[in-house]
């Protein structure tokens, strides 16, 4: 880790720069699998599948036979985990439905949301070496909740064609049934256009790394909704020196394994502090068996000296993807935070908590999206359609306001539509 004391703020927003791929062509090669699967449908997914997955299919779909073998395969002890994580997801979401609220805003005129579901939702499901099946539970959940009509999930398959047995005894849990074995951007691609054999959605959820982002972000320059600019994983731990030094640098290491790309930057006042816990880094990443992945991650990533003001404002204009609290006034702290995906509290509350099982999400926004977006949610599966009802003694209330305002914009129509039912 690069160590920063005291920065300048002159410095400061390159400090908050995250690892971005050392290529030019990133945008041009999503755009030319975009336009492959737009034109070409499931033969072009197959080119893709076969060049980026190393697995050769003839159907993406995963059928009911395979869904059957991954829940016999799937560890008893893992089902039971994965259940009680369920029960947690859902209840914290469940707690986030509104009750119809209407409002008489002048006598006769009432006015309300109505809600209803995204009909058409899709799920990406990263894979590979750390196939993410909690994500399944992230995104189901809040889904079926909603009551989406359809959920269409997409994740990579293995050289053997094979899914993840965790992934769909998770998706089966959550009742998801559509599963196609299609990932990368193409696989966005597949969500947003529609194919053969992938059924076309409004809205895309997950996260993935930067190909499958900028997919996102580029289909929804075309109209398909998304849930957030989601790429590499972060995590920002504000320590004081009472800090665990061995609880600091697993919280860190915890984000580090996830890629080369994750970044993760530890912010402290205490410069014997921040001794001790580099040195418990340097004893606990040996151990990792994502050890390589992780010492990548941390050689792009920072442990920076500051005083606890200067530390609050670093981490707003940071903005992290997760941030963990560590300190004894974490309760105090909490509250001048303005910017941040999620937020951890506490010597015992690792980020792993919500990556898995307190309740929260933990789709978040990364790369400083914090300071505008919010993490999913049950209202991220919704809609709200304004509703209006006016009664004769409303209109005649209300009336000569709309008339005045709308002569005065020379819209003489919007004024004769009120005029006209006096």
């Amino acid at each position: 880790m690069k160590i920063f004391n005291k920065p300048d703020k002159s410095i400061w927003d390159e400090l908050c720069k995250r690892p971005q791929l050392q290529t030019g062509f990133l945008e041009s090669s999503v755009q030319n699998i975009l336009a492959r699967v737009k034109t070409s449908g499931d033969s072009a997914l197959r080119e893709l599948t076969l060049q980026f997955d190393k697995a050769q299919l003839t159907d993406f779909r995963v059928s009911q036979s395979e869904i059957d073998n991954a829940i016999d395969q799937t560890p008893i002890e893992l089902k039971n985990a994965i259940e009680i994580a369920y029960k947690n997801i859902e209840k914290f979401h469940a707690a986030q439905k509104r009750e119809l609220l209407k409002i008489e805003t002048i006598p006769g005129v009432v006015c309300w949301r109505k809600t209803t579901a995204i009909e058409k939702i899709g799920i990406y499901i990263p894979g590979g070496s750390a196939p993410l099946f909690s994500t399944v539970l992230m995104l189901g959940i809040p889904a079926k909740l909603a009551s989406c009509n359809d959920m269409i999930l997409c994740t990579p398959p293995e050289k053997n064609g094979k899914i993840n047995p965790a992934i769909l005894f998770a998706a089966q849990l959550v009742g998801i049934k559509q599963i196609f074995k299609v990932g990368g951007a193409q696989a966005i691609a597949a969500l947003a256009y529609g194919t053969e054999s992938v059924p076309k959605v409004y809205k895309i959820f997950g996260p993935g790394n930067q190909f499958v982002t900028k997919a996102k972000q580029l289909v929804s320059m075309e109209g398909v909704a998304i849930d957030m600019p989601a790429g590499p994983s972060e995590v920002l731990v504000l320590a004081d020196a009472n800090a665990n030094p061995s609880f600091i640098a697993a919280d860190l290491l915890s984000q580090a394994e996830h890629g080369e790309d994750s970044k993760v930057v530890l912010v402290t006042s205490d410069q014997s502090a921040l001794d001790r816990m580099l040195l418990e880094i340097e004893n606990q990443v040996v151990k990792l068996p994502r050890r390589e992945i992780a010492q990548k991650a941390l050689a792009n990533s920072q442990a920076v000296i500051l005083d606890k003001e200067q530390a609050i404002e670093f981490v707003n204009l940071y903005a992290p993807e997760h941030l963990i609290i560590n300190t004894n006034d974490c309760d105090e702290l909490v509250e001048k935070i303005t910017n941040a995906g999620s937020i951890f509290l506490g010597a015992y509350t690792p980020e792993s908590a919500g990556d898995y099982a307190s309740g929260t999400n933990h789709t978040l926004p990364t790369n400083g999206f914090a300071k505008s977006y919010g993490g999913v949610s049950l209202e991220s599966f919704l809609k709200y359609i304004t509703v209006q009802k006016i009664s004769k003694e409303g209109i005649k209330n209300l009336g000569p306001t709309i008339e005045i305002m709308a002569e005065a914009e020379e819209l003489k129509g919007h004024a004769e539509a009120v005029r006209i039912r006096y």
